[in-house]
């Protein structure tokens, strides 16, 4: 399929994961006496990922997340010529989805910006009052735990049709694991999104959303590529 409609794809699927795991957060979390809470946000992000990957893996692969793609590469996935085109179409469809939440969050009274957004931070911003550093490694680490997933349950020696499931519910994982840390990214187009409508102290510390889950993805693709990927067969001696 030719990459326009591969990136129209991912813009889609990144606009869902936005829109659905972020407004999750931002219309349910807290609503009065049938909140969803942490739990909930989390099920919501692993719920995009999971319907999104069977609606267009077999069109994408269902990337929807710049470190995603940047650890396919460096896995031995992914062409890296078609990095820029799909990284674009991620952080628009994040930006997209970002704005149609915004639009519905901003017709109810009293709504203001200065509740996050669902932004990620750290330090004053991070839910928990986590440091830069605590934020740095566990984007970096739960990124690469999130890349080691996709791989392995996308590889071909793994069991076919559940990796979506495997995926949906690793991304459920972390976000368990890392809200309270730093609203959880591992997804750089995730956080451009809100970012962009926050401005200030988000777009500030957008930095760090960049830097550590794509360093965390881009070691995990080496990592898996180097020490589990398939050896290829040797052709059989003749005498």
């Amino acid at each position: 399929m030719d990459t326009g409609k591969r990136c129209a794809a991912e813009f889609i699927g990144t606009f869902w994961l936005v829109f659905g795991g972020c407004g999750s957060a931002v219309l349910s979390a807290a609503f009065p006496e049938v909140g969803i809470g942490l739990l909930g946000v989390a099920f919501a992000f692993g719920l995009t990922v999971l319907t999104m990957a069977y609606a267009i893996g077999h069109v994408s692969g269902c990337h929807l997340n710049p470190a995603v793609s940047v650890g396919l590469v460096t896995g031995g996935r992914f062409p890296i010529a078609d990095l820029a085109p799909y990284i674009i179409a991620q952080v628009l469809g994040g930006i997209a989805g970002a704005g149609v939440l915004y639009v519905i969050a901003s017709g109810k009274a009293g709504f203001s910006l200065a509740g996050g957004f669902a932004s990620n931070g750290y330090a004053e911003h991070s839910p928990g009052g986590y440091s830069m550093v605590a934020a740095l490694v566990a984007e970096f680490v739960l990124t690469f735990m999130f890349l080691f997933i996709i791989l392995g349950s996308t590889d071909k020696r793994a069991p076919s049709g559940f990796a979506p499931i495997a995926i949906g519910l690793g991304l459920t994982l972390i976000h368990l694991i890392g809200i309270p840390v730093t609203n959880l990214s591992v997804n750089p187009a995730r956080s451009t999104g809100p970012a962009v409508f926050v401005g200030g102290w988000a777009l500030a510390q957008l930095w760090l959303f960049w830097v550590a889950p794509i360093a965390g993805a881009a070691v995990a693709g080496i990592v898996y590529r180097a020490v589990f990927a398939a050896k290829p067969v040797e052709p059989a001696k003749t005498k």
